[in-house]
């Protein structure tokens, strides 16, 4: 049994090295694939991080009456926790609007002595709203308007966000989708690269491959080599593609943290390790069989 699978080994290398250049050529485009396969599998994390981050930031604000007291304002509060679509919820009353006021225009002695020659506090009571989802922010506002204490709230910010909470909401469907995209375009790719390769390999041993099958040589042992083939150029694919990321992400870790502090895409290989070993071998050696299992079906009549 082993002696059969050893000389399907040796065909399958000398297979990939008679052919030396386009076996090259097709570990470098191999190794450019996976390459960015890996980058999208790293920074996808990250670019959710970076638009949670956003989101994180983003919340409408409820202004009340200037009659309207503490009181009546928690117990609104209360009232509002109990929507489904309220992830979160802070009261900020009159006097700590004031103070935060004063503390954010510290350097303008104009605005804080116009605010002085007033003589009373302008601020009211408010209720900053964070959403479960970024898309729940005008239900969240509808429903507001729509309460039975609708009358004692004089604004509601949301519509004047309004705009930057749909580009954010936009921005984040938009990079998983575009995620997918690039991931289904680079496997194809892979898959055709190692087709291709596999096919101009069986025109070249044609003669051989007919030449063997006269002499009784199994369909295996015709067809074993050039699945070997594909199995080492994924996995010379993968080791080389799988060192370039570790040097890229150390190289360029502080260049990229220097733009987005929230970002470490080293720590992110690092934490990601074992998992993009996986990736790498399974996507390299895992497009490098199947395609050839399909040029060998399409190309190789055994």
């Amino acid at each position: 049994m082993f002696n059969p699978l050893k000389r399907v080994i040796n065909a399958g290398y000398k297979s990939f090295s008679r052919n030396i250049g386009l076996s090259l050529a097709t570990v470098f485009i191999m190794i450019l694939v996976l390459l960015l396969l890996s980058f999208v599998f790293l920074l996808r994390p990250g670019s959710e991080t970076l638009i949670e981050s956003f989101e994180e930031r983003i919340d409408i604000s409820v202004y009340f009456q200037e009659y309207v007291g503490e009181e009546d304002v928690l117990s609104i509060k209360e009232e509002i926790k109990k929507n489904p679509d309220v992830k979160e919820i802070e009261y900020t009353s009159k006097e700590k609007a004031l103070e935060r006021f004063e503390e954010r225009h510290k350097d303008n002695p104009v605005i804080i002595e116009s605010l002085k020659e007033i003589g009373y506090n302008p601020f009211v009571h408010s209720l900053n709203i964070k959403a479960q989802e970024i898309d729940k922010y005008e239900e969240i506002a509808e429903f507001l308007k729509a309460s039975p204490f609708a009358t004692l709230i004089d604004d509601i910010d949301f519509y004047e966000r309004r705009l930057v909470i749909e580009t954010v909401a936009a921005l984040s469907e938009n990079v998983r989708k575009t995620f997918l995209i690039f991931i289904i375009i680079l496997g194809l790719i892979g898959f055709l690269v190692g087709f291709n390769t596999i096919k101009m390999g069986i025109y070249s041993l044609m003669k051989e491959i007919k030449v063997m099958k006269l002499v009784g040589a199994s369909n295996w042992f015709i067809r074993g080599p050039f699945l070997v083939q594909g199995v080492i150029v994924g996995g010379i694919s993968a080791i080389v593609s799988l060192l370039l990321t570790f040097l890229l992400t150390y190289g360029f870790d502080t260049r990229v943290q220097f733009f987005i502090p929230e970002i470490s895409i080293f720590n992110l290989f690092v934490n990601n390790f074992w998992s993009l070993v996986l990736l790498q071998f399974g996507i390299g050696i895992g497009l490098g069989v199947f395609s050839s299992i399909v040029a060998i079906s399409k190309y190789l009549n055994v």
